[in-house]
């Protein structure tokens, strides 16, 4: 049986596979090597689900927020060995699992567009190049946090079109005071500028909501697609909610620069369950 997990900092999504390629699944709560030890993440990992089947699974694949490092991945691996006894484990990022549920064994340019953003040039087998991901503050382009910024800030100045602003007002009773003191005083404050592209997609269809998002994908193609080598003749893939949920703007934006949106998917989950039921 292999158990695989993509995990982000607010849930991990499990699927199950078992010898017949039946697919069971499950939802959690979600880890961070960066703020979480191994002790800590193993106590939340002993629930009823996960401890029923300590025995019976073989092999787990884990993909997850902060597992870059070495030394994370090693955090996330000790947590899970101490339920999955027998298990071999292989840890991995999100940038694998983006890559491996787009393009599975194929060539091609897997990106996030998330609550963050990140992207990566892959083979079929390994990610050969990747841009930097500086986070929220640095980078993120095309990602919630980035796109929320952006409106946050255009709120600030008043520079976007009365009709908006007075509706941001109405239905969040929002004020300048109120954001700094979200953004620079409260945990999370990339999540917190996030929460605002639902507004801004529900209102797309406004000129201004419409270039948000735009103009915000077309920054994210020049830091990161147009800098791989042949990127015109690679598919370029995505996942993440921003992607889906505005894949119309993306797709746009995409062929306007001759580029070649391939697949979109809101999460990889599906996708990874796919890919690792070939080595069944």
């Amino acid at each position: 049986m292999i158990l695989i997990a993509d995990s982000g900092a607010s849930k991990t999504d499990w699927r199950l596979i078992t010898k017949d390629k039946e697919i069971a699944q499950f939802r959690g709560i979600g880890f961070n090597p960066n703020y979480q030890t191994s002790e800590e993440m193993a106590q939340e990992l002993r629930v009823d689900f996960l401890i029923n089947l300590n025995e019976s699974v073989e092999l787990i694949f884990y993909y997850g927020a902060g597992c870059t490092s070495h030394k994370n991945r090693m955090h996330v691996e000790s947590a899970l060995r101490s339920i999955f006894k027998k298990a071999e484990i292989f840890v991995d990022h999100d940038l694998m699992a983006a890559a491996r549920a787009t393009c599975g064994s194929r060539p091609g340019i897997a990106c996030i567009l998330g609550t963050g953003s990140n992207s990566c040039d892959y083979d079929g087998e390994l990610i050969v190049a990747k841009r930097p991901a500086p986070g929220y503050i640095l980078g993120d382009e095309g990602g919630g946090a980035y796109i929320g910024k952006k409106f946050l800030a255009d709120f600030i100045h008043e520079e976007m079109p009365k009709k908006i602003r007075d509706m941001v007002i109405d239905k969040f009773q929002l004020d300048n005071m109120q954001i700094i003191e979200q953004v620079y005083q409260r945990p999370f404050p990339g999540r917190y500028m996030a929460s605002f592209c639902r507004f801004i997609s529900e209102h797309k269809s406004e000129p201004y909501c419409y270039m948000l998002y735009y103009q915000s994908f077309v920054e994210f193609f020049q830091k990161h697609i147009m800098k791989y080598d042949d990127y015109k003749k690679k598919p370029v893939n995505f996942v993440g909610s921003i992607a889906f949920y505005n894949s119309d703007i993306l797709r746009s934006a995409a062929y306007d620069h001759d580029i070649h949106v391939n697949l979109i998917l809101e999460g990889p989950i599906s996708g990874l369950a796919l890919y690792h039921q070939q080595i069944l």
